[in-house]
C-alpha cells in the first residue's frame, strides 16, 4: 500500500498555522516552515504577555494613587501604611477609580488614613 504524503490531516494543519500567521512580514505568512516557528513564538509571548498584564496594571493603579496622594501632601506608602491601620481594606484598582472618578471620596480615605498615622 503506498505512503499518503500529502493527506487531509496534513493539508488541515499547515492551512491551520498559516491562517494564525497571517498579516506577518515576509516568508512567515506564507512559507510553512517559517509560519511554523513565528506562531508557536507568537502564542508563547501571547501566553506570556496575558500574565505580565496584570504586573502592568497594578503599577498603573499605584502610579494613580501615588499621584492623587501626592496632591493630598502623602506619600503612597505612608497611604497604604495608614489605610491599613484605619483597617480599610479597598484593592487598589478601586482605590485608582476613586482618585479619578470622586476625589472627594480619595481625599476622606486620604484623611483616615493621616488620622490612623497620627495615632
Amino acid at each position: 500500500m503506498s505512503r499518503a504524503v500529502d493527506g487531509t490531516r496534513r493539508k488541515d494543519h499547515r492551512k491551520k498555522i498559516l491562517k494564525i500567521a497571517k498579516g506577518y512580514w515576509g516568508r512567515r505568512h506564507s512559507n510553512y516552515k517559517v509560519a511554523k516557528d513565528a506562531v508557536a513564538k507568537a502564542l508563547m509571548d501571547a501566553y506570556k504577555d496575558r500574565r505580565d498584564k496584570k504586573d502592568d496594571f497594578r503599577n498603573v493603579w499605584i502610579a494613580r494613587i501615588n499621584a492623587a496622594c501626592r496632591a493630598q501632601g502623602m506619600t503612597y506608602s505612608r497611604f497604604i501604611e495608614g489605610i491599613n491601620k484605619a483597617g480599610i481594606v479597598v484593592n487598589r484598582k478601586l482605590l485608582a477609580d476613586l482618585a479619578i472618578q470622586d476625589p472627594a471620596a480619595f481625599t476622606a480615605i486620604v484623611e483616615k488614613a493621616k488620622a490612623a498615622l497620627q495615632a
